[in-house]
């Protein structure tokens, strides 16, 4: 079947159940349907056990994208995110195939789905800007609202990172940060449809913890250490992935692991809480309880007009 630009989401927190459904219905298509990994983690090469990556044996079966990217020890952005998923969705659409992108990172599914125009990095200016944060993050919100007002009206005052965002951006392009978007606030035409995955907060708190120490069973912190050993180690953006920041303080600190496994678990629950409030201010999301009716709608979305990306 040639599906040519067809493409689908599904999306919902962690834990939700939504990589193995999606990896059911790609397997059920007998490779009709591929598989775009919307994750800010899994693209790190070896951080595989805590990111819930497929398995070599799955990636035999079905055709996965955007995963293993880049080196632990090297940072990451949004921006060459969007560009691998581009084209990664290029090929699949090229050889006739349709895009299932699944994942819980909502701002990279925003960058890919919408079609976001994302600014560029200007690294010597963040530089000097995050030297003056550490002190000076006051007089830095007041630049900002000097010079992008409705920039900063979209942040706290004490949000460092988006406070030096926006001001990296608007001192190095020459051009306003909110000038790239109408804010991450504002939902556009559905471009993509998105099929939603809802699981009550107590059976993901379940499933969290129990999946945890699943990870721990399979080798986590051999893999943790591991990584941290290897040249060049973890990277700033690296070292955030939850699961494995918390089990590097126990590496690299000293902290207790029973400790750093709990911190890991309640990290773990308040990344799917902040996940679905994401996805519940998105009005254009179909959401299901059923993996069953949400397998069915994704179905029905590839084999209809509304499978059609929307540019």
């Amino acid at each position: 079947m040639n599906h040519g630009g067809m493409a689908v989401a599904l999306v919902g927190a962690t834990a939700s159940g939504k990589s193995a459904l999606a990896h059911e219905l790609a397997l059920a298509s007998k490779g009709d349907i591929e598989i775009l990994a919307v994750d800010a983690m899994t693209v790190y090469r070896g951080m595989d056990i805590a990111t819930a990556k497929p398995t070599m044996s799955e990636r035999g079966q079905v055709e996965y994208h955007l995963l293993d990217l880049i080196e632990p020890r090297e940072e990451f952005a949004l921006a060459p995110y969007q560009a691998a998923a581009r084209d990664a969705a290029a090929t699949v659409w090229q050889l006739g195939g349709a895009v299932l992108y699944v994942g819980g990172t909502g701002l990279y599914g925003r960058a890919v789905l919408d079609n976001f125009e994302i600014p560029g990095q200007f690294r010597d200016v963040r530089a000097v800007l995050e030297d003056r944060a550490s002190t000076e993050l006051a007089k830095l919100y007041e630049q900002l609202r000097e010079l992008d007002p409705l920039a900063a009206s979209r942040m706290e005052p004490t949000n460092e990172r988006r406070i030096v965002r926006a001001l990296e951006v608007t001192l190095g392009s020459g051009r306003p940060f909110s000038s790239f978007g109408t804010g991450l606030r504002s939902y556009g035409p559905v471009r993509v449809v998105q099929v939603g995955l809802r699981v009550e907060l107590e059976t993901l708190d379940e499933r969290i913890t129990s999946r945890f120490h699943s990870w721990m069973d399979e080798g986590l912190l051999d893999e943790v250490s591991n990584l941290l050993a290897a040249p060049g180690g973890l990277s700033r953006t690296a070292r955030q992935a939850v699961g494995y920041r918390e089990l590097l303080r126990h590496l690299e600190e000293g902290m207790a692991l029973e400790a750093c496994v709990q911190d890991a678990i309640t990290a773990s629950r308040r990344l799917a809480r902040r996940q679905r409030s994401w996805f519940r201010r998105d009005p254009r999301i179909e959401w299901f309880d059923d993996p069953i009716d949400a397998a069915t709608r994704l179905g029905e979305v590839l084999n209809s007009p509304d499978g059609f990306v929307r540019d």
